[in-house]
């Protein structure tokens, strides 16, 4: 195995243990592509991807197209003439070139059983749609979306306080254990390709801004669902007294609710309620507008705010 040259493509935090793992067991890595740096902050400083932080640090080359089909870059993938091609969270489609020349072809790291939750936010909906389980899917990509065969798949539980943060980090150290087994079934030829069922495809589409409105007509266990899926990146939300309220962590429970959805209660120091469509929702960990993230205690204590009001 230590004879195949190997590209790595990643560009977020998900991508880092899938290195690390090959860098750990001495894998040939010709080179890193990850994304640009961008700017970030009030600053606007640039600021350079996870996966470039971790492959400069070992000394890796490392390459930032802005569009990975750029002839420029092209030239380097044909000079560089890796084995093998292992895509993981990259951000870019890539071009068919790419996926034909490697020996062993591309293979991607992938956080959801697939064909469910093909696209960019599976860790997500698969915790907004309140799934009892997901996985990792290690696949050979093709020119589709998440559609290539399936190499290896595996299987995880998801907790009932599962947050977006926790299974992230979990499929991501998961995702890097089956990478360097496939890896080394690629290398011994026992890899047995297995086509994915395209009629049983769900999607996972790119979050916007808008998914994280809490509509609070919704049952309980639907809002405890998109609150957990979305913390902390984006953030599950909500408006009180006309400003934005982030919300990280909340608990439910179960009622026929005497005042309509959305209606908000102080029922005793440090604690503030919101009604959904069958229970109440109480608030644990929250941002405001302009604030940091603190517990609802603290947030009450620094913010005026009506005895009864409504969330929307």
């Amino acid at each position: 195995m230590g004879q195949m040259s190997i590209l790595f493509m990643g560009t977020p935090d998900f991508a880092i243990p899938s290195l690390q793992i090959l860098l750990h067991h001495g894998l040939s890595i010709v080179g890193v592509v990850t994304q640009p740096d961008r700017p970030k902050g009030r600053g606007r400083r640039l600021v350079p991807p996870p996966v470039k932080v971790i492959a400069e640090a070992h000394n890796l080359p490392v390459f930032q197209p802005g569009k990975i089909r750029e002839e420029s870059f092209l030239q380097i993938f044909r000079e560089l003439a890796p084995d093998l091609v292992v895509v993981v969270a990259f951000g870019q489609i890539l071009p068919r070139e790419m996926l034909i020349q490697p020996r062993y072809g591309c293979i991607n790291v992938h956080p959801s059983l697939l064909p469910q939750y093909r696209g960019p936010a599976p860790i997500q909906w698969s915790l907004i749609r309140g799934e009892k389980v997901t996985g990792v899917t290690i696949m050979r990509l093709d020119e589709g979306i998440d559609s290539g065969d399936i190499l290896l798949q595996e299987t995880v539980a998801i907790d009932e306080e599962e947050t977006f943060a926790s299974l992230h980090d979990r499929l991501a150290e998961t995702g890097a254990k089956m990478l360097y087994q496939t890896i080394g079934m690629l290398g011994d030829q026992s890899i047995r390709p297995i086509p994915q069922d395209h009629t049983k495809a769900t999607p996972a589409p790119r979050l916007n801004k808008e998914d994280g409105l809490i509509n609070w007509h919704m049952n309980v266990p639907e809002i405890l669902a998109l609150i957990r899926g979305l913390s902390p990146e984006p953030g599950a939300y909500t408006y009180i007294d006309g400003k934005k309220l982030k919300i990280f962590a909340a608990s439910g429970t179960l009622l026929s609710p005497a005042d309509p959805p959305g209606t908000i209660h102080i029922p005793g120091k440090g604690t503030l309620t919101v009604t959904a469509g069958n229970g109440i929702i109480s608030l644990l960990d929250v941002q405001g507008e302009n604030k940091n993230r603190m517990s609802i205690q603290n947030f009450l204590q620094g913010y005026r705010m009506k005895k009864e009001s409504d969330a929307g």
